[in-house]
């Protein structure tokens, strides 16, 4: 993940990791619903998604240059955010993940999340179709990068 390029590279990682779990379908089922250890659940996806971005405050728009590479980038975030922020407030912060992929709307936010995340993937020059990292992948890559 060449990050390091982009002068929040850090929170980058990040938002590209968050949006790489919440959209791949396969990922949900064999690992958050499994409960398989070190890759968080649906609650701390997005957590790294906004946390230090305020992506829940604010539109991606106004990282264009730091975190995101472009406006059309930033747009597939905000779409992505929205619609994945909208189920976590309708099935709560603490809902299992099969809440999350039971609800109506979850494929859309997949979705969204998937164009976010092919557009930031392709961006960094990695492949948009590789299996998420752990978070301890996430911890290296973000300290050493």
């Amino acid at each position: 993940m060449p990050l390091n390029d982009m002068p929040w590279w850090r929170w980058r990682g990040n938002v590209r990791s968050a949006l790489h779990m919440l959209s791949d379908p396969d990922f949900q089922q064999n690992v958050w619903l499994a409960g398989v250890d070190g890759y968080g659940d649906v609650t701390d996806a997005v957590y790294r998604l906004v946390e230090d971005t305020w992506l829940d405050n604010w539109s991606a728009e106004k990282y264009v240059g730091t975190i995101f590479r472009d406006s059309q980038e930033a747009a597939l975030v905000d779409t992505a955010v929205l619609r994945v922020l909208r189920i976590m407030h309708q099935v709560g912060p603490d809902a299992p993940v099969s809440a999350y992929m039971a609800h109506a709307g979850w494929p859309e936010a997949v979705r969204a999340a998937r164009d976010a995340h092919v557009r930031m993937a392709v961006g960094d020059g990695d492949d948009p179709d590789a299996p998420p990292q752990s978070l301890e992948v996430l911890r290296i890559l973000t300290r050493v990068a």
